[in-house]
Formats: structure tokens, C-alpha cells, sequence
């Protein structure tokens, strides 16, 4: 597995394993947060939860999911391995050593460039599975809009006007794609990528830090390898820190991601800010908050179990 001193394919591999486990873990609660951040209609969590149990049954918490599992397994494989490696050749670079214990400048540095390096696979992902979390949501939306408006000033009663419950604008993933591509362009797959970095930079900081410090406060002695309880908790407790602080900027980044081309509202980030505050209020910043916190928890603690479980598997072989 190992190919260099400062370059290790297995990092790359335990990414791929822990992305897979943490996708199936988290995306229930993923769809409630993406509704209650870029949709409208929802009172608070449980409302969102029950309206989309009611209306959608269960499987509509496991729509888009199918997306990220193929991809952000990839994602996560990337992200995992970029860290990782970019920890050794900073080691390496600075004190000669890729295997030298990284310093806490160290560690910042590398969890800037992996949220940096992350945008550029994670925004389209991101961004193809809000579009299809959101999609009965968006038809039933434009369909109100045409039917209380006609180009003659006349207003239609809503009562007047069959709106198929189901209806879709994406048959799944690939179809998302292209109607993207041919309706936006390429630049239309990173739409939102510009909230994405001012999430993701400092997100990734708060992510990777906060676990290698509770790693170490768990660990009984700094010679033996933290216990798979302690590696559990740590990788929970900093996935929860870094959603609840991501939250502001990711509202941000859902709205910009979940606008479509045909009814397109956000002309940029600091446009989409300040409608969004205009409109809604600070408080529209932190909608979402206490899902990431839930949500962060169990994704998160899944998915450093299993990358360390991997990791200790593979060089053990």
C-alpha cells in the first residue's frame, strides 16, 4: 500500500470505505436539512421530518442518495488522502521526516488546502444532490407561480390548477446532469462554489483539529493508538463543531445550489446573503443548526471509525 515515504495509497482507500458508511448514516437527515435551509412551508425540524414522512413516505429521506453514494465515496477518498499525505510532506519539509507529529500550525495548513482541494470534486456533487433532494419542492413552486399569474395580469385560483403530487424535473443523477450542462453550462455544476470554499476552508479546519486534539486528550499515553471508543467520540464530537459552524455559510451555499436556471432569484453569494437577511433575518442563517449537530454526530464518528479501522487493517496486512 505504501509507495514512498510521504505518499501512501491506503489513505486514499479507508476514505473511500468510511465515505460509503458515512453516506448511509447521514443522508436521512442530510434531505431535512437541505429542505429546511433552501425550502419553504417548514415550521422547524420535526414538521420538516413529519411533512416529508406524510408526503413523500420514507423514501423521500433517501432521495438523491444514490448520487453521493457513487461520488462522494470518491469525495471522501480524495479528502482523506490529500489530508493525509499533505501532513507527511509538510512533516517532511520541515523537519525531514514525513512520519515527524505534525505541529498545530501543521495541521492547519493541511485542512486549509484539503477544504481548498475539496470544492473543486465536492461543489458539483453537492450540488446535483440538492438539485434532486429539492425537486418536487421546485416543480410544485413554479407550478404555483404559473398558476396565480398569467401573462395578461389575470390571477387563476390555485383551487383551479392540478399539480401532480410527484412530479419531477430530474429522472436521477445522470439526467441531473445533463439538463445542467445543457441549460447552464459547466459553470452551472459549480454554481455555489464561491459559499462552498468560505465553508469548507475554515470547515475542514474545525474538523481535522478539533478530532487530533480529542484524540489525544482520550488516548491513555501517547505511545499507544487511541481506542476505537475514543476514536468514535472524538470524530463525533469534531463533526458536530464543525457542521453547527459551517451552518451560516452553508444556508448560503444550499440557496445558491438549489436556484435553478428558470427561476433563478440569487444573482451571487453577497446577493444571496443579503436577500436572505433582507427577507428572513440572522436568524435564516442558522436554520438547519441543530440537524447539522445531529447529523454531524453519527457521520462523522462512522466515518473516522471506519477510516482508522481501515487504515489499521491495511498495514497490518
Amino acid at each position: 500500500m505504501q509507495t514512498s515515504k510521504s505518499f501512501r495509497v491506503d489513505d486514499f482507500i479507508a476514505g473511500w470505505i468510511a465515505g460509503a458508511s458515512s453516506v448511509v448514516v447521514g443522508h436521512p437527515l442530510d434531505t431535512v436539512k437541505t429542505r429546511l435551509q433552501a425550502g419553504n412551508g417548514y415550521k422547524n425540524t420535526l414538521h420538516c421530518i413529519l411533512t416529508i414522512y406524510r408526503k413523500e413516505t420514507v423514501t423521500g429521506f433517501f432521495k438523491g442518495m444514490s448520487f453521493p453514494l457513487a461520488s462522494i465515496t470518491v469525495y471522501n477518498s480524495a479528502v482523506f488522502g490529500f489530508f493525509s499525505n499533505t501532513q507527511r510532506l509538510i512533516s517532511n519539509y520541515r523537519y525531514g521526516d514525513g512520519q515527524h507529529p505534525c505541529s498545530m500550525l501543521d495541521l492547519t495548513m493541511a485542512s486549509m488546502l484539503t477544504g481548498l482541494m475539496s470544492v473543486s470534486l465536492g461543489a458539483p456533487v453537492d450540488l446535483v444532490k440538492i438539485r434532486l433532494q429539492m425537486q418536487t419542492q421546485m416543480v410544485l413552486a413554479g407550478n404555483l407561480h404559473l398558476a396565480g399569474n398569467m401573462s395578461n395580469g389575470t390571477n387563476i385560483r390555485l383551487r383551479s390548477v392540478s399539480i401532480p403530487s410527484q412530479q419531477q424535473l430530474y429522472r436521477g443523477p445522470i439526467h441531473c446532469i445533463s439538463s445542467i450542462l445543457q441549460t447552464e453550462g459547466l459553470q452551472g455544476l459549480y454554481r455555489g462554489a464561491g459559499a462552498m470554499i468560505l465553508r469548507d476552508v475554515p470547515g475542514y479546519t474545525l474538523y481535522f483539529i478539533p478530532y487530533a486534539i480529542f484524540c489525544d486528550l482520550l488516548r491513555p499515553d501517547n505511545t499507544s493508538s487511541p481506542h476505537p471508543c475514543s476514536i468514535w467520540l472524538a470524530g463525533g464530537l469534531a463533526g458536530s463543531i464543525s457542521w453547527v459552524t459551517a451552518t451560516p455559510t452553508d444556508v448560503v451555499k444550499s440557496r445558491m445550489q438549489a436556484d435553478a436556471q428558470l427561476q433563478r432569484k440569487y444573482k451571487g453569494v453577497l446577493h444571496c446573503i443579503i436577500h436572505s437577511y433582507k427577507t428572513e433575518g440572522v436568524q435564516v442563517f442558522f436554520r438547519g443548526a441543530s440537524v447539522n449537530a445531529i447529523r454531524g454526530f453519527p457521520m462523522s464518528s462512522t466515518m473516522f471509525l471506519t477510516y482508522e479501522l481501515s487504515l489499521r487493517f491495511f498495514r497490518g496486512l
